[in-house]
Parts: C-alpha cells; sequence; structure tokens
C-alpha cells in the first residue's frame, strides 16, 4: 500500500502532515441518502466525547463516519498522533494492537470525496484526515485541540464536540515523542464508537 503523507497547508513549517495511506482501490462513495444524523460516542480508555454532526454541509463524510462506527471498524483503533494545541488524530486499523502496518498508514479501502465547507477548524471540530490528493479521505479523522484556520476550505469538517471537552483535554497532554513530537507514550485507544438517536424512517 502505497503511503503518502498529508500537507497541512499551514503557515507555520513545524505542523506535518496527518499521514495516511493512498487506498488502492480507488472507488468514491456513493451519493448517501438524505437522513439525520443521529450523536455519537467515542469511548476511550481516557473517558468519552460526544461529538454532533453536520450532514447538511458534508453528507458524504457524515454517513461514511456513522456506516464505519456501525461496522466497529473503529473499536479497537488509537489515537495515534497528538499534537497538543493543534489536534488528536485516530481512526486508522493499522493502529489496531497486533497489526503489522504502520499507524498513520491505514483506511477502509475506499476514499471519500472532499467535502470542503465554511464551518471553521476550531477546538472541538470533527474533520477528516487526507493525503495531498484532496479526494483521498477515508477512516481517518481528528479532532482540533485549538484554532487551526489554516484547515479551512482544505479539510472536510463534519461535526463537532458537545461533550467530553475535559477528554479532549487529557488526550492532548499525553505525552509524546518522535521526530514530529507526536507519537503518544501511552496507548489512547477507542474501545467503541455508539451511535444515539438515530431516527427511523418510520419515525419521520
Amino acid at each position: 500500500m502505497k503511503t503518502t503523507r498529508l500537507s497541512l497547508f499551514s503557515l507555520l513549517a513545524v505542523v506535518a502532515g496527518l499521514t495516511l495511506s493512498s487506498c488502492n482501490n480507488q472507488e468514491q462513495m456513493k451519493e448517501p441518502k438524505a437522513t439525520v444524523a443521529p450523536r455519537a460516542i467515542i469511548h476511550t480508555n481516557y473517558g468519552d466525547m460526544t461529538v454532533e454532526f453536520w450532514p447538511d454541509v458534508a453528507p458524504r463524510t457524515v454517513d461514511n463516519f456513522l456506516k464505519l462506527s456501525r461496522e466497529n471498524f473503529y473499536n479497537g483503533t488509537a489515537f495515534h498522533r497528538i499534537l497538543k494545541g493543534f489536534m488528536i488524530q485516530g481512526g486508522c486499523p493499522n493502529s489496531k494492537v497486533g497489526s503489522r502496518g504502520q499507524p498513520g498508514t491505514g483506511g477502509p479501502g475506499y476514499m471519500v470525496k472532499a467535502e470542503f465547507n465554511n464551518r471553521p477548524h476550531v477546538r472541538g471540530v470533527l474533520s477528516m484526515a487526507r493525503s495531498q490528493d484532496v479526494d483521498s479521505a477515508g477512516s481517518q479523522f481528528f479532532i482540533c485541540h485549538g484554532n487551526a484556520s489554516f484547515l479551512n476550505n482544505k479539510y472536510t469538517a463534519f461535526g463537532m464536540l458537545i461533550g467530553g471537552d475535559d477528554v479532549l483535554n487529557k488526550i492532548a497532554n499525553v505525552p509524546c515523542v518522535g521526530m514530529e513530537g507526536s507519537t503518544p507514550t501511552e496507548r489512547v485507544e477507542i474501545t467503541s464508537v455508539e451511535i444515539v438517536g438515530e431516527v427511523s424512517k418510520a419515525a419521520k
């Protein structure tokens, strides 16, 4: 699997790219049907974070995250990249215990077309990681720990943290090592992603 490096288009050179894999399967996600988006609780060994979604500006991306969550794709993955004051990144299947791949280079085997929008990247915003190809997002996502306006209209923001800011802060403060200083010294695992508040078609 060919590995590429995300360019954050930062005004500051200190921020390296959110790395992930360019998947061999180039098939794009199909247009999702209009739905009422539920919320999601990201359960971690550091506590829970609750997010609400923005299907009005990023319907494909929201649909994809919900699909992967329902399939338990994120269970056992970890926040493998942490930059305090910037963001925490997770959702890579290669971050699971026993995986042979490099964390930060994996995906679901397909890519999701970008849905850049006018929602600003501020603290608590949920957004998709990608490679230099704007349509290369898959499963990896990040949650902003600080304002990151240089990402606006360059990455797909698709939700917002509405609960668990203290957990976000705990994770962002995990000691990190490595050349970028972003590899956590403690495992921050996503034990599961619970979908809540789904509305059935009959109830609509």
